[in-house]
């Protein structure tokens, strides 16, 4: 067994738990998986949306997912938890209400956008950054077309995917601004609205309005999944050999 292989990385899974969300059930099956495929063994935590609100409560983790499943009970706890991984490094995924929290995030804490909002949780806003789909992507199955050389292609291995769906809700306006500050959207359904963002200069910032949690039975781990695996492995190695 290799050095990386055999070192077990922390996992902060940022949601608000529930048997009756999917993706949810399906983390146990992936770290399953993980393990015995990749030999990539995550030590895994689930922290509510509220529990994430009190500060620094997912540092020290070498990784974080905030998993769907929103509204969640506390937006202002999802926020601070990709806050504190996009500042500090700690490798990210948002998947469905996780990437749509990951732009809100940015705009609101980068591009000063301060009241821009998400219609699930203030549907009466004046500014809103996710806005209901003019079609519903419950249950819907697409296509993804990646950019060439974007950290999502070097994951998924190709410029064109298949992905599952299940949500209502996806980026609307202040694109353009989000792309001025540094973020990336890398993948795009077929009539060209954002279905993937990534943050480049980050080690590992990656969100995705599909949910590859979803991909199969759960005993094949989706190639994004994989890659935040690896790259929390990564992250424990190089915190390990940082001086104390």
């Amino acid at each position: 067994m290799t050095e990386t292989a055999a070192r077990i990385a922390k996992v902060a899974l940022v949601g608000d738990r529930s048997p009756h969300v999917v993706s949810h059930t399906r983390v146990p099956l992936l770290l399953d998986a993980l393990a015995a495929r990749d030999r990539l063994v995550l030590d895994a935590y689930w922290i509510s949306s509220e529990d994430a609100e009190a500060p620094d409560a997912v540092r020290g983790f070498d990784a974080v997912w905030v998993l769907p499943g929103s509204p969640y009970r506390s937006e202002a706890g999802v926020l601070a938890a990709i806050r504190t991984a996009r500042e500090t490094g700690i490798p990210f995924l948002g998947t469905c209400g996780g990437f749509q929290h990951a732009l809100l995030e940015f705009a609101r804490n980068v591009c000063g956008l301060a009241h821009v909002a998400h219609a699930e949780n203030d549907p009466d806003a004046d500014d809103l950054l996710i806005a209901p789909l003019a079609c519903s992507l419950v249950g819907h199955e697409g296509v993804v077309t990646i950019e060439p050389g974007s950290l999502a292609e070097s994951v998924i291995g190709s410029e064109r995917t298949v992905e599952r769906y299940f949500c209502a809700y996806g980026p609307s306006r202040h694109l353009d601004t989000l792309r001025a500050h540094g973020l990336r959207f890398s993948g795009h359904d077929e009539d060209g609205h954002v279905r993937i963002a990534e943050l480049p200069g980050h080690p590992f910032f990656l969100a995705s309005l599909f949910q590859p949690e979803l991909s199969g039975d759960g005993s094949r781990p989706h190639p994004v999944v994989r890659a935040l695996a690896r790259a929390a492995v990564e992250h424990a190695a190089r915190t390990e050999r940082q001086p104390v």
